[in-house]
């Protein structure tokens, strides 16, 4: 029984996640990444979550999600939300996350066609 979906033309599919690396479309990333729905991944310049600043979020709002799932890395932890006003003005949503919880709700929302772009930080 084939328990996975088929991959919809020039979607983003998050394939597997580890403490080290997240693999999207059968290619590892081993830094912080941007996974928009569709299109290149974006990397994203952050190691922790302390490193986090306006600009970070700035890459995020050029690319116009409906919704934005930020994987916090291993612990659920939440970004300071002076960072999110940007976001909250464009009526942007977030959802905070472990990483690979982030990963797992990515796909489903991106399998049912929503404009999600998934912000994961590895080694945090």
């Amino acid at each position: 029984m084939k328990l996975q979906p088929d991959r919809a033309e020039g979607v983003n599919i998050i394939n597997a996640c580890t403490p080290e690396s997240i693999s999207v479309n059968g290619e590892a990333h081993t830094s912080s990444i941007l996974v928009p729905p569709t299109g290149p991944m974006i990397p994203w310049p952050v190691t922790s979550l302390s490193d986090l600043t306006e600009a970070h979020f700035e890459q995020i709002l050029q690319a116009r999600p409906e919704l934005v799932i930020f994987g916090s890395g291993r612990q659920l932890r939440f970004p300071p939300p002076a960072l999110l006003r940007p976001l909250m003005a464009a009526r942007i949503g977030f959802e905070t996350m472990d990483t690979a919880a982030a990963c797992r709700t990515y796909n489903i929302l991106v399998g049912e066609g929503r404009q999600v772009m998934a912000a994961l930080l590895i080694h945090s």
